[in-house]
């Protein structure tokens, strides 16, 4: 089997844990700062948590978002974690501008409030099991709709979903040990 190769946006934000984890799991990462790096051949890609905000500055300034928005909706797997998920949310409360804007969940950002605000738990996760979740200034997923199915739920929120070729989760799987939920992102990898 070839070894797969991930794109991990790396702007802003906890990308080196991702790529600690795609290492842990026999996956090759590349980190995407420009327009050039995107360009080099993958079979998926990961936006980590972090500042959406400046992500997404950064996104356009460097014409990224276009090219990125293009290879999703073409089929390209993405994972997006805690600020990914907000940047792949077509609608995000109280927000009315583009983002990646692919997948069919309305987001409330920093709803859990501040880093005070920040938690771990262990819950299930459709499809893997129970997980340890760690929160921070996270934001959760209000509604899916579309394609969008929930896998996760934490006090009666959304915190992970999956549309088609797309992943999302609330909370921070690279911070743990537990390399479950990104092998599964893996398994639906081109």
């Amino acid at each position: 089997m070839q070894k797969k190769r991930i794109a991990v946006l790396a702007l802003q934000g906890a990308f080196i844990e991702h790529e600690k984890m795609l290492e842990k799991l026999g996956a090759e990462s590349f980190e995407v700062r420009q327009l050039t790096d995107w360009n080099q051949p993958k079979d998926g890609l990961i936006i980590p948590g972090g500042e959406s905000t400046t992500q997404l500055k950064l996104l356009k300034d460097l014409k990224l978002l276009e090219p990125i928005r293009k290879a999703i909706d073409d089929g390209l797997p993405v994972f997006g974690t805690c600020a990914g998920l907000i940047l792949l949310a077509k609608k995000v409360e109280g927000e009315d501008f583009d983002r990646i804007s692919t997948m069919d969940i309305d987001v409330r950002r920093n709803a859990y409030g501040r880093q005070l605000g920040s938690f771990a738990t262990t819950a299930e996760f459709n499809g893997v099991g129970k997980v340890p979740m760690t929160f921070i200034r996270a934001p959760y997923i209000k509604d899916v709709y579309g394609g969008a199915e929930a896998l996760a739920v934490v006090g009666g929120h959304i915190v992970a979903a999956r549309e088609g070729n797309q992943l999302v989760t609330a909370f921070h799987p690279e911070l743990n040990d537990d390399v479950r939920i990104h092998q599964y992102f893996l398994a639906f990898s081109k």
